[in-house]
């Protein structure tokens, strides 16, 4: 696994409140899906998501999953390196809460949570390839 964070994904109950606290402090939304809502970061991206459909991907419920929720996802070169990476969390003592799978958008993911409690998603995203250094933007380079 690179060291580096791809996508910070809160968890929200309000979607667009959301993101207007964030155009508020001057970010600038780029075009994404419907039900997510996007800010390119230097290098990263933020992604704000429906609490109640995070908790439901993850496959946790709500009050399992808490207030305030986010996930750090690493975003992968290819689609294989999404399961190769969940394997060497499991093997680091992590728990697999969604293995690699695809997914409905086209692209492909799993979910594991570290022994912090910090819950990851490993993503390949077919729509978003990765800079030549790593680096990552929600629409690609």
């Amino acid at each position: 696994m690179e060291q580096r964070v791809s996508l910070i994904t809160l968890g929200v109950d309000d979607l667009e409140a959301a993101a207007t606290f964030y155009e508020a402090m001057g970010w600038q939304r780029v075009n994404s899906p419907d039900g997510v809502i996007a800010f390119d970061l230097i290098g990263q991206t933020l992604g704000l998501y429906p609490l109640a459909a995070l908790a439901g991907e993850i496959g946790m419920d709500i009050a399992t999953l808490g207030r305030g929720a986010m996930t750090l996802s690493h975003n992968c070169r290819s689609k294989d390196d999404v399961a190769d990476i969940l394997h060497r969390a499991k093997a680091a003592g992590a728990t697999i809460l969604k293995p690699a799978s695809d997914v409905f958008w086209g692209g492909h993911h799993g979910y594991f949570q570290a022994p912090d409690g910090t819950i990851w998603e490993i993503a390949f995203n077919p729509f978003s390839p990765l800079g030549p250094d790593g680096s990552f933007r929600w629409n690609g380079y």
